[in-house]
């Protein structure tokens, strides 16, 4: 759990997902068109890909992915992250994250 954490907190938004979600794809494309640039980790292509995947779950995410965080938080899944943004407060988590400027 360690690890993911570190990794959660390494940059403003950080996105643990695998290249065959398609909502992992959704999410990211929603977040990079607020004119973030999430540090991406794909659990099927990463060497400690398994364990990291293990930890979210210990961690709460079900599913492992996508797993959200923002301002060295997590956030949560693809759920969190919409609901936020429907409720017009996702740009506000990233500007207070440093994610973006305005």
């Amino acid at each position: 759990m360690d690890v993911v954490m570190k990794l959660g907190a390494s940059s403003a938004v950080v996105i643990f997902t695998k290249s065959s979600c398609c909502i992992s794809h959704s999410i990211e494309t929603l977040i990079r068109s607020f004119g973030a640039n999430p540090t991406v980790y794909e659990l099927d292509t990463h060497p400690n890909g398994k364990q990291l995947e293990k930890a979210l779950i210990e961690l709460g995410c079900q599913p492992s992915v996508p797993a959200i965080f923002i301002g060295k938080e997590l956030v949560g899944g693809a759920n969190e992250i919409m609901s936020l943004n429907v409720r017009g407060k996702l740009k506000q988590l990233l500007i207070g994250a440093n994610a973006i400027w305005v």
